[in-house]
């Protein structure tokens, strides 16, 4: 029996901008690609949400990445408010899902510079029972560490939780530790196949 729903958050509860946000600041065409390769593209940007570098040192990780665009680089980092929008049916998807008893909960790679920054398209964080966001405890998905905080934290069962994100490797490390997982493609397509999941897990 599912009694509570993990949620990734990123192109799960809201859309990833990043793109948008580089735009947003005034770059387009080449240098466009260029600062998304040298900063959200890049391994760099996994410590952004792994929470131990420094904000000086994360633009200094960029920057190396790609030295001639230091002050675009700059520019970009210095405000990510625009870097994710909540989608509009996070919240009726939740309470839903709340008014129906289960308890729901997120296990995100995000950083606290974005949870500051872009706090209101976050709104969606006051109706949740709780959750694990990679910069608090230093550690990301896949690593199978992050998965067993949150249970930890919460006295949660794996076999009693499901687990939605829109990474293949972090669906399938929440599976081998005994959650079900569903792989977001869309959200329309993840309420749906968190729904007959649901219907077909009753029945039993």
């Amino acid at each position: 029996m599912i009694k509570n729903i993990v949620f990734d958050i990123g192109n799960v509860l809201v859309d990833y901008c990043w793109q948008d946000h580089i735009a947003h600041c005034g770059f387009q065409g080449e240098t466009a690609r260029r600062i998304g390769e040298a900063m959200m593209l890049s391994d760099t940007w996994l410590e952004v949400d792994r929470g131990v570098w420094t904000e000086e040192e994360l633009v200094d990780g960029f920057i190396a990445n790609d030295r001639d665009l230091e002050q675009e680089i700059r520019l970009v980092f210095s405000d990510l408010s625009t870097l994710v929008r909540e989608r509009s049916g996070t919240l009726p998807w939740l309470r839903s899902l709340k008014a129906e008893g289960y308890r729901i909960y997120y296990l995100s790679n995000f950083s606290q510079k974005v949870k500051k920054e872009a706090k209101k398209e976050l709104t969606f964080l006051e109706e949740m029972d709780g959750g694990i966001m990679s910069c608090t405890v230093h550690c990301i998905k896949p690593d199978p560490a992050i998965y067993q905080v949150l249970l930890d934290r919460y006295g949660l069962s794996a076999k009693e939780s499901v687990f939605l994100d829109d990474s293949l490797a972090n669906v399938q490390a929440a599976e081998n530790i005994g959650m079900k997982g569903i792989l977001v493609t869309s959200q329309e397509q993840a309420v749906q196949e968190l729904k007959e999941l649901l219907k077909g897990l009753k029945k039993q």
